[in-house]
């Protein structure tokens, strides 16, 4: 006695077999519980096909019928998520937004990866995740209580319009992610090159790093700098549709010291990494020393590192 049978298309062939196995452990756990149930395989020229068989006489569809139902959702929804998913996404991106290069849609897919909060191997799913596969799983268990053929990417596409318009919007804001990082190296790259280009004009820069965008700038004597003296670097030579809040940068390629010595309690801040990015060796780090002692007191003593 057929109970259901699930379809996938030859295109999608290669995951088949995972989706086998997965529905047979499940179907093998069900026996043991008093629901005797297999899952057999039928592969043909256009589709394969994966039936879940009753074992008569001992099957009783009114005793066991839910609790098989509730498996084949629960898996399905499962494999939906951790198997499928990635190949919906890329179809949406090499579809629709028509990219081609490999590494870019790579690199959108690690963004989307993010967006959906997907866990590490040996963590469970956040809950999001948790929320909608359990949402996929009940709209599955409606389905297979009423009908006996489930065709699963038309279902996916047709039946899961909520899930659906969810990856694309996913799709859309990683490639949004993906277009910002992508200028915003541009403009790091360019910065680098004015970096390169300028002449050296004072030794030492000492950056106190306040916290957030909040630096005073000293020279090798410990000074403050005045940077009016300097020639100013203005931004008008890069694209004003980049936004680069902070002008600490501009200052410092002005300015052009031969060594720069970050002194921060928090050196993971995002604009203490750009600076290390764009003056790259010239740019060192320091956590804790005499000179940054005093002035950014109360706050963790750390080692010096370059």
């Amino acid at each position: 006695m057929e109970l259901f049978a699930v379809t996938l298309t030859k295109d999608w062939a290669s995951y088949i077999d995972k989706l086998y196995v997965k529905l047979s452990f499940a179907a093998r756990d069900l026996h043991r519980k008093g629901h005797p149930v297999r899952i057999e395989c039928d592969t043909f020229k256009t589709h394969t096909t994966l039936r879940c068989v009753a074992e008569l006489p001992e099957f009783r569809l009114d005793e066991s019928g839910t609790a098989v139902f509730r498996m084949a959702a629960d898996t399905l929804a499962s494999y939906i998520l951790d198997e499928m998913e990635p190949r919906l996404l890329r179809e949406i991106i090499t579809g629709p937004y028509r990219y081609t290069e490999e590494e870019e849609i790579t690199s959108i897919e690690q963004y989307c990866k993010q967006l959906l909060g997907e866990p590490e191997p040996s963590e469970s799913l956040p809950k999001p995740r948790q929320r909608t596969q359990h949402k996929i799983a009940d709209a599955l268990f409606a389905y297979l209580e009423e009908h006996n053929r489930l065709h699963l990417l038309g279902f996916i596409r047709f039946r899961l319009a909520d899930y659906t318009s969810e990856l694309r919007e996913v799709a859309e804001y990683a490639i949004d992610e993906y277009i910002m990082d992508m200028q915003y190296q541009e403009f790091i790259s360019l910065l680098k090159y004015f970096v390169y280009i300028q002449e050296t004009k004072i030794p030492v820069a000492h950056l106190m790093h306040h916290g957030g965008s909040d630096f005073t700038m000293y020279n090798e004597q410990m000074k403050p700098i005045n940077t009016s003296e300097f020639e100013g670097f203005t931004m008008e030579l890069i694209d004003k549709e980049i936004n680069f809040e902070d002008m600490i940068v501009s200052t410092l390629i002005s300015v052009s010291p031969q060594k720069i010595v970050i002194h921060t309690r928090e050196p993971e801040e995002q604009i203490v990494k750009t600076i290390m990015q764009i003056f790259e060796n010239r740019a060192m780090v320091c956590t804790y020393c005499k000179v940054c002692g005093t002035v950014l007191s109360g706050m963790n003593k750390d080692q010096s590192y370059p």
